[in-house]
């Protein structure tokens, strides 16, 4: 993973003792509400229900032991012992004091971390697949590129204050597990009919309150061109978005009113001006690539054949790696998630005791790294095989080996009202007794692939919008409703979810998901998906199911 060079570790320092007199000044009463709000939105603070709330970025969700450690006694000192993992492969700290803050920021510079551009209307953290540079189906490791993106867009000048927030993923490979299809810019790398690798360009993406696929921009650009092609995308973006409406103000709108055709007019038009200005060469690529070169894996490792006797001898850990594990490129080595779904837990909250746990296993098992993801797990990223079993047995000592990744119970969640200033429901709650009722880890297996995305509010951080199962809370004269949707995707195969009907009361939800799930089991072909299912049926078995009774 990268490594700070001076120039960004005084960078890093230079705001966090620019923020401490910023705060130092508004405890002060020097400074209003209205002048310290966008001072500390750039730095991640936000104001919350019941106490500030503060995120961290995670540049393209990897994170060192030393770096997990630091986060977990943070989370102790400064907090309540906990903290939450978002989609964006962050991390929030939901109970700091204000006054504490500059001091939370100061000690994570020390571990290479901070929230920059973490909030704010400005290029947020660039995600990408959590199995980067392990998977064999890549074309070329998408993480460099990601980097690359980060340090040009960290302090750009001419996007700090864009009309909105903006949002950036790239992947090396046809499986989308970064929702490239879905973010105001998309990059997946790709080669060309000469074998070349370059990046195919998304435009226009986004969820909240109007969902909406990106649309291809083009269908190759050059590596050396990436730079000046996304700062040109920025440029129309930043003269064309819409600052007179916050709820047209993403490029999605921009683009949806424009139509992509002249976007792309305005953007060729304006990448000719800048193309050679920001011109990558092969010196600075290898530099960043430097960063992420191939750990000296044991060769020996897939000669050892213990893996398979264990397999074979104990049925809880076979369904944990068929569950819980990835397929590595090196033989002899796996993935192993760190599962945050505990049947009754909040999704995505892992504890300062857990936090150490992993940072244990990470320096025992998996090179000392971890990596977050899209959908608010963990990863060990490169775990021999003959070590899973004494893995898995210390992961579930400390509740975070639940094998349900990929099912129904593997819910994306939001904090919702328990924490949020602007969710309209609750979610965490839901979700724990939709957890709970799906509690027989079998049955889970034989549905498969399932994925809930439960959101408090429309701005729909849980990504409701693209779940096979989408839970949206809405407010009704004071009460709290839900409205489903079915059939959404946020993989290659990226489909919007349709709305299955009337909005549903509070207590009415863990039995809805019962209904979608009953009506599956009878109407499902052999071996087909839920979400196969939903395509070919569509909503309206479903709707009858739930309504029946209405």
């Amino acid at each position: 993973m990268y490594q700070y060079d001076k120039y960004d570790q005084m960078m890093v320092d230079q705001r966090v003792a620019q923020f401490r007199d910023q705060t130092r000044r508004y405890l002060a009463g020097e400074l209003t509400e209205d002048q310290f709000r966008p001072l500390r939105l750039a730095n991640g603070l936000y104001i919350q229900i019941h106490a500030p709330m503060l995120r961290i970025a995670v540049p393209y969700g990897m994170m060192s032991s030393t770096q997990v450690r630091k986060i977990a006694d943070i989370a102790r000192r400064y907090d309540k012992g906990f903290v939450h993992f978002t989609t964006r492969t962050n991390f929030q700290m939901n109970w700091p004091k204000l006054e504490d803050v500059p001091e939370i920021l100061a000690e994570l510079a020390t571990v290479q971390m901070h929230a920059i551009q973490t909030s704010g209307n400005d290029i947020r953290n660039t995600t990408t697949d959590q199995f980067a540079g392990i998977n064999a189906e890549e074309i070329e490791d998408p993480r460099p590129w990601a980097e690359i993106i980060r340090q040009w867009s960290t302090f750009h000048p001419e996007f700090a204050y864009l009309p909105r927030k903006f949002k950036i993923a790239i992947i090396g490979s046809e499986t989308d597990r970064a929702a490239t299809k879905l973010h105001d810019i998309g990059l997946k790398l790709v080669k060309n009919h000469d074998g070349d690798v370059g990046f195919e360009v998304m435009v226009g993406g986004g969820l909240g309150r109007t969902p909406i696929i990106g649309e291809q921009i083009r269908p190759f650009l050059e590596k050396e061109d990436l730079l000046s092609y996304l700062e040109a995308i920025l440029r129309v973006y930043n003269r064309l978005g819409r600052r007179d409406n916050k709820y047209k103000a993403r490029i999605k709108i921009t683009v949806r009113e424009h139509g992509i055709n002249h976007i792309r007019e305005l953007v060729e038009a304006e990448w000719v001006q800048i193309r050679e200005q920001l011109r990558l060469d092969e010196k600075e690529i290898d530099r960043v690539k430097a960063f992420f070169t191939e750990p000296d894996y044991d060769a020996s490792a897939a000669q050892d054949k213990s893996f398979e006797q264990q397999l074979a001898d104990d049925e809880q850990f076979a369904h944990w790696v068929r569950q819980n594990t990835f397929d590595h490129k090196v033989s002899g080595y796996r993935a192993a998630y760190v599962s945050l779904k505990k049947h009754g837990q909040p999704p995505g909250d892992i504890t300062s005791e857990q936090l150490e746990i992993v940072a244990d296993l990470a320096d025992e098992f998996s090179l000392g790294e971890i990596r977050a993801t899209h959908t608010q797990n963990l990863v060990l990223a490169d775990v021999k095989q003959a070590e899973l079993y004494a893995l898995w047995q210390r992961l579930r000592d400390h509740d975070l080996a639940t094998a349900n990744v990929n099912t129904l119970t593997d819910i994306i969640c939001c904090p919702g009202l328990d924490y949020c200033g602007l969710a309209n429901a609750t979610s965490i709650p839901l979700s724990k007794q939709i957890t709970e009722r799906f509690d027989d880890m079998d049955y889970l297996y034989d549905l498969g692939d399932i994925k809930i995305k439960f959101s408090g509010c429309m701005n729909g951080c849980a990504h409701q919008s693209v779940g096979h199962i989408g839970i949206l809370g809405v407010d009704k004269k004071g009460e709290e409703w839900y409205q489903f949707t079915l059939g959404g995707s946020s993989e290659a195969d990226a489909s919007i979810g349709q709305r299955l009907g009337k909005a549903i009361p509070k207590d009415e939800v863990v039995d809805t998901v019962s209904h979608l799930i009953d009506a599956y089991v009878e109407l499902r072909h052999e071996d087909e998906s839920f979400l196969a299912t939903v395509r070919r049926l569509g909503v309206d078995p479903f709707k009858e199911r739930v309504y029946a009774d209405h």
